[in-house]
């Protein structure tokens, strides 16, 4: 029966048009106007609001609006961001995209905030959205290959390109999952492969946990285009948060997971498996005999790990990690304090310092000596609950290792075995054709203690804080005990009487509490930065050429005046010079500027204990605490560094820092070298003056395995490297050239030249022309820098005792070259970026 109270339906009727609404009119045009007046009175956050209102009110104006709405958002943002508003900033950047949610400009600026702030995930996503509407766009296109690089770290290019190592994993999921373990947990999945290989195995459920938020889409992705998007259920969240049977609907019979870093436990395994045996495996199988299926059973792939380590001497970590100078630019080391790296593997935990660093032994320049053999560190069964949860607590297990090879003990190198079962494992060894780097515990205590042949070294293993630490403590040396943390002659004495033992720990509390005062911590590119002794001597050289220089040319003005009775010319000439150095991080070069005389030198650090290193080295220096100030402490916003010292002068030098220690040459360096041209006084100059960029044909199949999923056939089987290749970023950083396994085609060429000082000399693009030497697949271009401080004195960033690594071009497609052939290079440079490609030139007319 049809329902009687329904509501009879209406034809189609026209709409009718919105009446006007004055009032609705009023407002919009006097909130427009306010914003504008706003905008020209520099009132940026009151602008913001009346641009909302409008906006909000009437969309209409939004595409006249746009350009006006997204200076002021900057410009709000900016003054947010210095006061340290953080959350009001990025409240304005979402108000902003509600109204303009396909902006590709409000989405890079704010990925740039984000990325700024440490959200790294975060910003790629705004990075990869804003190339997505726009592919072209320069500026997003380099921000997203900046954060491409830490969200996706070159490592999982090579573990994917390790096919030894994919088929052991899946080889050991495949025997689990037909000995009955048919529900499988992912933890940590990546890719989703491990995931992917116990499907396919025929497992019955596959679940799977990512953290991050790129990952965890990429292996959404993956899942989709090999059709396991509807058999594995992919959760994005860490495993510790994870409930049966709210996440999973039951306990499972096998977990997977390479969460191991490294130093094994430094991706947090041993925590995620406790978790896991407690909440999410079925209870482990008790004994050999045990009657029941295996699939009532639970158990862990990899079964477990061996680690081993051995002592190393080696000049490479040991620069970067201790003071290895007495004087640097002229200055004495002796009061400076004590220096250090973050990495020390203290025996007392402390959350601002890491335990260990990692490097590729086999990549090490100037390489490393072995002084031990290698010795068995730790064994850790992933299978017993009980062993994992004692391994914080377990007793400091003391190891003495007899040294075979004479040599200054600098670091313990560490790798590990992972057992995946009982017959295959993986190895981290530095011998092995691997994608793992190995552990690296710098020695701080040894300073240089030299191991003679017969000594034997005491190491002490322990994992306090599910971090795996290994300290040297002591050195037996011919019956004696060398305590390698003590300073005491009472340490060599067979018996000291009481007396002298009260007085040896009086003073070395004196001695800790001193050190403790005095201490400072500098990052590792910091310490290796202060060993570099040529760059400093050649900035301090150069400086003293300008200072020289600037001094003869008052003098003259001055005995002009003398002449011509100009009293403001004098008193200008008996003022002191100005030299201002915004270096980035740790740097000595406004103290040596000061230590010139006549000298008022300026240090943009801006952390306290660094600040306090300077002023001890002025003071041991003799230099006048009115000779040195720190820029910083002046300015209430970092952003306006780049401004005149007082009303009345300019500066004589400013000191740009140029490089970062990865390679590439730093963001917005133009922009910055322009603005500081504009504060300096006549004969006045930047350090550096000029950068002349250098480079060569390389053949390299690391860089290729480091930067991409090579080949056409798919990885075990899955369609993966469409979606991690979207992270391939055409730029490899963090080079050492020296030791990158690769074969030379041609000799070094200059690609670019960057003047600092010469704003008319820069260009944008060059052709390069260069022939090659041999045969080969070009695959990348190295290159590197020579920074000129003035048109004689340079420093190269290739030196092997520079603080700086090296970069390379990786060509999206190997260029295939003959000897004698000429190639050419297509250089650019945009905002600081390089890119580089390659041509082979065929005709006469090419060649010239």
């Amino acid at each position: 029966m049809p329902n009687a109270s329904a509501r009879p339906k209406h034809g189609r009727r026209t709409r009718r048009r919105r009446r006007a609404d004055p009032a609705r009119n009023e407002l919009v045009s006097s909130s427009l106007e306010s914003a504008q007046q706003c905008l020209f009175s520099q009132d940026y956050g009151t602008a913001f609001v009346h641009y909302l209102l409008v906006l909000n009110l009437a969309p209409v104006f939004k595409d006249f609006a746009r350009e006006s709405f997204r200076f002021t958002l900057f410009k709000w943002a900016e003054e947010l961001d210095s006061v340290g508003r953080i959350q009001d900033l990025f409240d304005c950047y979402e108000q902003a995209l509600e109204l303009y949610p396909a902006d590709e400009v409000i989405l890079n600026s704010m990925g740039e905030h984000l990325f700024r702030m440490g959200f790294r995930d975060e910003a790629a996503g705004h990075f990869h959205k804003a190339l997505k509407l726009r592919p072209d766009f320069p500026e997003a296109r380099e921000n997203f290959y900046r954060v491409a690089n830490w969200l996706v770290e070159r490592w999982h290019f090579l573990m994917l390109n390790d096919h030894g190592r994919n088929r052991k994993y899946q080889q050991a999921i495949q025997k689990a999952v037909h000995n009955g373990c048919n529900t499988v947990l992912d933890i940590g999945t990546g890719t989703g492969i491990l995931g992917m290989c116990a499907k396919k195995a025929g497992a019955a459920e596959v679940y799977a946990c990512e953290l991050s938020k790129t990952m965890y889409e990429l292996a959404c992705e993956v899942l989709t285009a090999n059709g396991m998007d509807g058999s594995i259920k992919i959760l994005h969240m860490k495993s510790l948060d994870m409930e049966v049977p709210k996440d999973i609907p039951h306990r499972v019979s096998l977990v997977v997971t390479e969460t191991v870093d490294a130093g094994l436990f430094g991706e947090g395994i041993i925590e995620s498996l406790i978790h896991a045996w407690h909440h999410l495996l079925l209870p482990p199988k008790r004994g050999e005999n045990e009657f029941g299926e295996q699939s009532a059973t639970g158990r862990v792939i990899p079964a477990g790990a061996t680690v081993f380590g051995m002592a190393v001497e080696c000049l490479e970590i040991r620069r970067h990690h201790r003071l290895c100078v007495t004087e640097v630019g002229g200055l004495s080391m002796a009061g400076a304090g004590e220096l250090q790296s973050p990495v020390n593997c203290s025996s007392e935990p402390d959350d601002s310092m890491e335990p260990y660093t990692t490097e590729r032994l086999s990549r090490l320049p100037g390489g490393y000596k072995p002084l031990t053999e290698p010795f068995t560190a730790l064994n850790i069964d992933f299978n017993n609950v009980q062993e994992l949860e004692g391994l914080s607590s377990r007793e400091v297990q003391e190891i003495r290792l007899p040294v075979t090879q004479e040599g200054a003990l600098d670091a313990l190198a560490v790798w590990f075995q992972l057992h995946l079962d009982e017959e295959s494992s993986l190895s981290t060894g530095p011998q092995e054709d691997t994608c793992w780097e190995q552990a690296i515990y710098p020695e701080h205590s040894a300073k240089g203690f030299v191991l003679k042949k017969g000594d034997e070294l005491i190491v002490e293993v322990s994992c306090r804080d599910a971090y795996l630490r290994l300290c040297s403590v002591a050195v037996l040396r011919d019956g004696h005990k060398i305590h390698l943390d003590k300073h005491v002659d009472s340490q060599y004495s067979g018996n000291p009487n009481p007396e002298a033992e009260l007085c040896s720990a009086l003073a070395c509390l004196q001695t800790d509490q001193s050190q403790t005062k005095d201490f400072c911590v500098l990052e590792c590119s910091e310490m290796a930065l202060l060993n570099n002794q040529e760059y400093h001597q050649s900035f301090s050289t150069a400086l003293a050429k300008l200072i020289s220089q600037l001094k003869v040319k008052c003098r003259n003005q001055e005995q002009e005046s003398v002449f011509q009775s100009d009293p403001a010319v004098s008193a200008n000439c008996s003022s002191l010079l100005y030299v201002l150095d915004v270096s980035e991080g740790f740097s000595l070069l406004s103290l040596i500027a000061a230590s010139q005389g006549h000298v008022k030198a300026y240090s943009s650090m801006e952390k306290n204990k660094q600040q306090e290193v300077l002023k001890r080295l002025a003071r041991s220096s003799n230099i006048s605490e009115q000779h040195l100030e720190f820029w910083l402490n002046h300015m209430e916003d970092e952003q306006g560094m780049l401004q005149r010292p007082s009303r009345e002068k300019l500066w004589s030098a400013i000191i740009l820092d140029c490089v970062e220690t990865c390679g590439l040459i730093r963001q917005k360096l133009m922009e910055k070298a322009s603005l500081a041209r504009c504060l300096l006084e006549e004969g006045g100059r930047i350090f550096p003056a000029k950068i002349v960029v250098y480079g060569m044909l390389v053949e390299s199949d690391i860089l290729l395995l480091e930067s991409a999923v090579q080949g056409q056939e798919p990885t075990l089987g899955f369609n993966i490297a469409p979606f991690i290749n979207q992270f391939t970023v055409p730029v490899h950083v963090f080079l050492d050239f020296s030791t990158l396994e690769c074969r030379h085609l041609s000799e070094s060429v200059e690609l670019f030249v960057l003047d600092l000082m010469d704003t008319n000399a820069n260009y944008t693009n060059r052709e390069v022309k260069l022939q090659a030497t041999s045969a080969g697949r070009i695959t990348a271009i190295p290159f590197w820098y020579q920074i000129y401080l003035d048109q004689e004195i340079s420093v190269s960033t290739l030196n092997q005792n520079s603080h700086w690594k090296q970069a390379a071009v990786v060509l999206q497609q190997p260029l295939e070259v003959r000897a004698g052939e000429w190639v050419g290079l297509a250089v650019k440079i945009h905002k600081s970026t390089i890119s580089i490609s390659a041509h082979i030139l065929n005709t006469p007319a090419q060649m010239e």
